[in-house]
């Protein structure tokens, strides 16, 4: 019961955090993006959209909490967890659009270098650095144990590494009057924003398509199956993501005939072992299969044909 409360008031601490977190990165987003505008500076508008990514982020971790909250209903028996999958995958999906427009500025700005105000653009930049900070020391310890949360950390440390990028930029403006810095900056910042969407994009759609979580070794799990005393075969092996940290596995086993008397027991092995060593816990399994191939240890899902149906099938 400690463990519980303690658990619960964690949860309310990081969502507080997180909840002033997203308030706090969403004011830099809008001062970077009005003070790159106001300072000509295409650097410090591209590390807005990296903010905006950050914004996005935590805003997903924190909803990813609020939704684990909700029951599921008898139209989404999974509750809502594959939204921040889908929203994830189309927020990428944008990034990638106004990263083709970052550079495409960037293009014009080199043929043609444009005066940037770099006194402004510094203050704005060392300002977004330092609430980076507190952000990723909010949330360092957090990250540590929770995966979702460790994705909107890494977000807010490449954006505090970006923003240092652009202080770098306009240090060299302001000494060198070097006007050409602001462009190149704008296109690593670019750089940085296209290889987090593409990996949120793959990550995203991998769940979306039902593919095995990278983390999880599809061997090793058949072997902790077939660990258990009595199972001789594991077959129709699916595993799959409901989200981004919720693992879900279906399988038949097939028990050899001395040991089906301790069927339950055989399964809470199993239960056990697939939580503790690969962090499923939701799992599907079903012993014997008289109509399996138990040589096919994915079982090929068979597409319903055309009018045809069960009763078809029985005369």
């Amino acid at each position: 019961m400690e463990g519980h409360l303690h658990s619960h008031e964690m949860d309310r601490a990081l969502k507080a955090r997180l909840k002033l977190s997203v308030a706090l990165t969403g004011v830099i987003f809008i001062a970077e993006l009005v003070g790159g505008y106001l300072t000509n500076s295409l650097a410090l508008m591209s590390d807005a959209a990296h903010v905006f990514m950050d914004v996005f982020a935590l805003s997903l971790s924190w909803f990813a909490i609020y939704i684990s909250e909700m029951p599921p209903t008898e139209k989404r028996t999974y509750g809502l967890h594959r939204v921040e999958v889908f929203v994830s995958f189309i927020n990428s999906s944008v990034l990638f659009l106004l990263t083709i427009f970052i550079f495409y500025e960037a293009y014009k700005r080199l043929l043609t270098p444009a005066p940037v105000e770099s006194a402004g653009m510094m203050i704005v930049a060392v300002i977004g650095l330092v609430v980076n900070l507190i952000v990723a020391l909010w949330l360092k310890h957090y990250a540590k144990s929770d995966m979702n949360i460790k994705s909107a950390f890494m977000h807010v440390v490449g954006d505090a590494a970006a923003s240092v990028g652009v202080i770098i930029g306009a240090v060299i403006i302001h000494y060198t009057g070097w006007f050409m810095a602001d462009p190149i900056i704008s296109v690593v910042i670019g750089l940085i924003i296209i290889s987090g969407a593409y990996q949120i994009m793959k990550d995203s759609s991998h769940i979306l398509l039902e593919g095995v979580p990278k983390d999880i070794d599809l061997n090793k799990v058949v072997d902790d199956i077939k660990a258990s005393k009595g199972i001789s075969s594991v077959h129709n092996l699916h595993i799959w993501s409901i989200c981004h940290n919720v693992y879900a596995l279906s399988a038949h086993l097939d028990i050899v005939p001395t040991e089906r008397w301790r069927m339950g027991e055989i399964f809470n092995e199993v239960n056990e072992r697939l939580a503790g060593n690969h962090h499923i816990f939701y799992t599907t399994l079903q012993a014997e299969c008289s109509g399996c191939d138990n040589s096919d240890i994915f079982g090929k899902i068979a597409h319903k044909e055309r009018g045809h149906n069960h009763r078809d099938h029985l005369h």
